[in-house]
């Protein structure tokens, strides 16, 4: 009982510092096998690093302290729930915890502005065919799209997408989703990842939760 008190004082410490604005980004580890989307994202987009991002939410503390998330997922599209709800959305199949990584904008002054931005999208379908401008966003598409500077300039860089392998071939899965779609793969169409945004130099790291 002691050892569980323990853990409770130390995870409200942690939720103290926890800034409206701030970046979650959820990791599994290289060697563990996801399902479906979740894999085949992490199959394309997983570095050297023993943990591999595979997903992004926005964080927001209410005036009574408590925290939520803004994040965009396939069963609820754009959503904001309660940070527990998105422990138990990423909870490994062993019962075991994935990692919760926080980060803050080394300028956070219009950390606000950001979440507002974010919450406007509330309401809106998840990004199935990952491509810009379509009226539906992705995790990091939600970050991309709704963390801009003052002129309207995106903070966060995009990149060619890749959704081919370590081995350079295209997983079943992509085939399989974009065939539904009727559409192409959209490899090298610009767009973010996890495991990129968390590598960028306006991003300063916070704590793992």
């Amino acid at each position: 009982m002691l050892a569980a008190l323990l853990a409770s004082c130390r995870n409200t410490q942690d939720r103290q510092q926890i800034q409206t604005g701030d970046l979650l980004f959820i990791g599994i580890p290289m060697d563990y096998q996801a399902d479906n989307m979740a894999q085949a994202i992490a199959d394309a987009t997983g570095g050297s690093d023993e943990i591999n991002y595979i997903h992004t939410a926005v964080l927001e503390v209410d005036s009574l302290g408590a925290v939520w998330v803004i994040d965009a997922t396939l069963a609820r599209g754009i959503d904001r729930h309660p940070l527990d709800t998105l422990f138990k959305d990423f909870t490994l199949n062993d019962g075991g915890r994935a990692t919760f990584k926080v980060m803050r904008l080394k300028d956070n002054g219009d950390a606000a502005r950001h979440v507002e931005q974010c919450k406007a999208l509330l309401g809106e379908e998840y990004d199935v065919y990952f491509l810009p401008g379509n009226g539906r966003h992705y995790c990091t598409e939600v970050v991309f799209d709704c963390y801009l500077n003052r002129d309207g300039s995106h903070i966060f860089d995009s990149v060619p997408m890749n959704f081919k392998n370590r081995d350079g071939e295209m997983p079943d899965y992509w085939n399989w989703l974009f065939g539904l779609l009727g559409q192409p793969v959209p490899q090298g169409v610009p767009g973010t990842n996890p495991q990129m945004m968390i590598a960028s130099p306006q991003l300063q790291y916070v704590m793992d939760l």
